[in-house]
Order: structure tokens, then C-alpha cells, then sequence
């Protein structure tokens, strides 16, 4: 490993908010500490996410406002989760020239490449462990992503 790559080891580990990153080669081991908190918790999309789907529902019946709650849970809990696998940049295309990989509507397959997760200058294609349609992506495009961080909803087929 170079001071080059260490210098970019070192900017992406700043910029993604992990904590602590070791990387062990043949004869080389490197650990890169920092001091500051977590950019992402795994538990906040989930919240946004139920707060996306709850959001609606109060304008739409301030009656019963005890009543959707639970029914927003039960359509939640019937999708899918589609989870990174790894820590780094989210991307929805192989590059800005080429088509978003899958949208929100799209049917989508077991093993279909659904983004592409860059970590140190690799780029990983994420497929789909799943049959179904996509609901929503939870993750804007270009954003660092945390390892088990929510990236898709998806209602299985």
C-alpha cells in the first residue's frame, strides 16, 4: 500500500464516519482510528422510513388517529428490506452516463444488480436477494452508505 492510497485510505474513513478501519496485508497492517461519532445508526432509516409512511395518514383521518399507526406498521412489516453489505458510496448507475439500475415501481429478480457501493476505488454491484417490486429507495445518490444500512423497501412477489 502506498501514501497515496493511505492518504485515501484516510479521507474515506473521515468522510464515511466509521470509527475505527484495519487492514491487514502480507507484510503490511494499517489501523486508522478517529474520535468522532457515527455519521449513521442502522435504527434512524428505519425511523424515517416509518415516519415516511406515517406521515400521510394523519391528514388524511385525524379522527382516528390511534387506528393507522398499526396499519402502517403491518404495510411496513410486509416489505423486504434490502440492506448494504458493506461500507461506502451509494450509487444508482455504473456512471452519471449510463441508466439508474432500478427505480421505484420496478420488478426486480433474485440476483438483478439493484446499485453499486464504491469502497476504496472498488466498485461492488449489490443484487437482489429477492423476487418483488421496489417501494422506495431510502438512500440519495452519491451518499456514504454504513454497513446493514437500509437501501431499498421492497414487496416480494
Amino acid at each position: 500500500m502506498d501514501i497515496k492510497q493511505i492518504q485515501e485510505l484516510i479521507k474515506f474513513v473521515s468522510r464515511s464516519g466509521v470509527n475505527e478501519v484495519s487492514i491487514e496485508q502480507k507484510e503490511f497492517k494499517i489501523t486508522i482510528k478517529t474520535n468522532q461519532a457515527p455519521t449513521y445508526i442502522t435504527a434512524a432509516p428505519a425511523q424515517v422510513t416509518q415516519q415516511a409512511f406515517a406521515a400521510p395518514q394523519p391528514a388524511a383521518a385525524s379522527s382516528a388517529s390511534p387506528a393507522p399507526p398499526a396499519s402502517v406498521k403491518d404495510e411496513a412489516s410486509n416489505y423486504i428490506t434490502v440492506k448494504s453489505p458493506m461500507i461506502g458510496t451509494f450509487y444508482r448507475s455504473a456512471n452519471p452516463d449510463k441508466p439508474l439500475l432500478a427505480n421505484v415501481g420496478d420488478e426486480i429478480k433474485s440476483g438483478q444488480v439493484l446499485c453499486i457501493i464504491e469502497a476504496m476505488k472498488l466498485f461492488n454491484e449489490i443484487e437482489s436477494e429477492v423476487t418483488g417490486r421496489i417501494v422506495k429507495i431510502l438512500v440519495d445518490n452519491a451518499s456514504p452508505v454504513e454497513y446493514d444500512q437500509p437501501l431499498f423497501l421492497v414487496e416480494p412477489a
